[in-house]
This record gives structure tokens, C-alpha cells and sequence, in this order.
């Protein structure tokens, strides 16, 4: 119980720290748009589209929250669980393009580099690093940056978008004392490459979740050890681990026992079991309990090949 209430209580404080943080972004944001395409500065603009995909991540960040508190029904399952991690590949593609879009106009900037103003270049990067630094203190404070993927996106996102305004603030340096004009361009690439890595990242980590892969806090040999070395435990086969969503890890698989086992000793040996397993990141265990001639067919772990090994490891007990 205790759990769950910790959860809760993160969760409503994620969403707001994602609330805050969007209206903030999404504000600034228009801003930075349009001062880039007042004083011609593309480090502005492209700071600006780092900064869309931002408030695009923040947004989808807190539609998945409160997507994600409509419950379960017979369509789906898992809830709207899974929505955030949809919305993290939508948002780490969207990142990609517009990280595309600046190294193209870099290119053309670098060949004939325009007239920049660069006192408002200053004016309007120098807000605009006070603006991230804020909102990234919200979302440190507010929110657990460490295990929710979105969460984690828009954190990185607002990083990234604090060295955007650095590099900003530096071309527009460069451009008021020495007149160096492609140094405009030169801070958008250096962002551009930024938002490509991150879109990289995200899109990554989400098609990991889409795909069940196995997630990355947890150990799957360790997890066997954990279940092996419960008393009773013949051997195991069809083991999967999965996230639902990130955050949320699930596990599934069938474990052999002896068939003289009563339904008391076999309840404990699943609690012990579950209890086991919630110290490695995963809460939502089922597991299949099943005597030594059970049919099965062969999966991962199908140890019937070597089932001497067992047999003798059996008789220490």
C-alpha cells in the first residue's frame, strides 16, 4: 500500500512540475520565434525549434499523465499506459526532422551569412537561458527525472535547450566584437546536433518499450538466479520481461515444481517469489506453476536437455 501511495503522490507532482514547465516553454517559445525572425539570428530560431519540440514533449508529457489515470476497460488492458511511450517516439521523430531541417539552413547561412542584429540576439538568448534554468528547477524539484521516460525527455529536452541559449549567447558576442557573422549559423548546428542526438535517444529508449524488449534496469540472468534459487523451484521455461510502460516493468513465466507440492507451500513459494523480484524493478509478476511432465514447447530457458544437472542439483536439497 505504501508503495502505491508514494506512486500516486509522485505522479500527481509530475504533472504538475509538466504543467507549469509547458506553459512556461510554450510562452517563451513564441517569443524566441519571433525574435529570431525579427534580428535574423537562426541560433534564435533553431533554439526556438528545440524549444517546440519541447513544449510538444511536455504537452504530450501531460496529455499521457492524464490519459494515463483513465483506467483500464476491456479494450485495452493496460489502461493508457502505453500512450506515453507512443508519444516519446512521435516526439524523438519530431526532433530528428527539425534538427534536419537546421542543418540545412546552417548550410545556406555559411555561404552567404546575412546581416544579424545582435543586441536583440543577446537580449532575447539571455531571457531565454534564465527561462530554461527555471524550468528545469521545476522539473528537478517537482518531478522524478530518473524513471519516467517523459519525464526524462523533457528534462533532457530543457538541457539541451539551456545550451542552445548558451550558444546563442555566444554568437551574438562574437557578432557585436568582431562581426564574426557565421558564428550565428555555427551555434544552430552545434544545437541542431544536440536535438539530433537527443530525438536519437528518445526514439530509441520507445522502440525498445514497443518492441517488449527486456528493459534496461533490469538483469535477466540475475532474475533467473532470483527465481532458481527459490526452495521448491525445479527449474523454469517461457520467461519474458517486459515494460508496460517505462517505469512499469512486467514479468511472465512458467516455473516447475514438484508435483507433490500442496496449494499452501506453492502460495508462499509465489510470494516469495514476487517479494524477490519487486527488489529488481519489477512489480507486476505472473508466473505459471507446473509439475516436470508438463508439456511445453521450447522456448528461451527450455532446460529439458539438461536435465541430469538438475536431477542431481535436486537431490542436495
Amino acid at each position: 500500500m505504501g508503495h502505491d501511495h508514494h506512486h500516486h503522490y509522485a505522479h500527481s507532482n509530475n504533472k504538475n512540475a509538466l504543467r507549469i514547465s509547458f506553459f512556461i516553454i510554450s510562452a517563451y517559445m513564441i517569443i524566441e520565434a519571433v525574435g529570431g525572425f525579427l534580428t535574423n539570428s537562426l541560433a534564435l530560431l533553431s533554439d526556438a525549434g528545440h524549444m517546440l519540440s519541447d513544449s510538444i514533449s511536455l504537452g504530450v508529457g501531460l496529455l499521457a499523465f492524464t490519459l494515463g489515470e483513465k483506467t483500464a476497460d476491456y479494450s485495452k488492458t493496460y489502461g493508457y499506459k502505453r500512450f506515453e511511450i507512443l508519444a516519446a517516439v512521435f516526439n524523438g521523430v519530431t526532433l530528428i526532422i527539425i534538427s534536419l531541417f537546421i542543418f540545412y539552413e546552417a548550410i545556406q547561412r555559411f555561404l552567404n551569412p546575412p546581416e544579424v542584429a545582435s543586441t536583440g540576439m543577446l537580449t532575447i538568448a539571455i531571457i531565454g537561458l534564465l527561462v530554461n534554468i527555471l524550468v528545469a528547477w521545476i522539473l528537478m524539484r517537482g518531478g522524478d527525472t530518473e524513471d519516467n521516460l517523459n519525464l526524462r525527455a523533457a528534462f533532457l529536452h530543457v538541457i539541451g535547450d539551456m545550451l542552445g541559449s548558451i550558444g546563442a549567447i555566444t554568437a551574438a558576442l562574437l557578432i557585436m566584437f568582431f562581426g564574426w557573422g557565421w558564428a550565428d549559423p555555427l551555434a544552430s548546428v552545434i544545437v541542431a546536433a544536440l536535438v539530433l542526438v537527443s530525438g536519437w535517444r528518445v526514439s530509441k529508449d520507445a522502440l525498445q518499450v514497443l518492441m517488449e524488449g527486456t528493459p534496461k534496469n533490469v538483469e535477466i540472468k540475475q532474475v533467473i538466479g532470483t527465481i532458481k534459487k527459490v526452495e521448491g523451484v525445479i527449474s523454469l521455461h517461457d520467461l519474458h520481461v517486459w515494460s508496460i510502460t517505462s517505469g512499469l516493468n512486467a514479468l511472465s513465466c512458467h516455473v516447475v515444481v514438484d508435483h507433490d507440492m500442496s496449494i499452501e507451500e506453492s502460495q508462499s513459494l509465489l510470494r516469495t517469489i514476487e517479494h524477490d523480484l519487486q527488489h529488481q524493478s519489477i512489480g507486476h509478476v505472473t508466473i505459471q506453476l507446473e509439475s516436470e511432465d508438463h508439456p511445453h514447447g521450447d522456448s528461451l530457458l527450455c532446460e529439458h536437455d539438461y536435465s541430469p544437472q538438475i536431477h542431481a542439483h535436486h537431490h542436495h536439497h
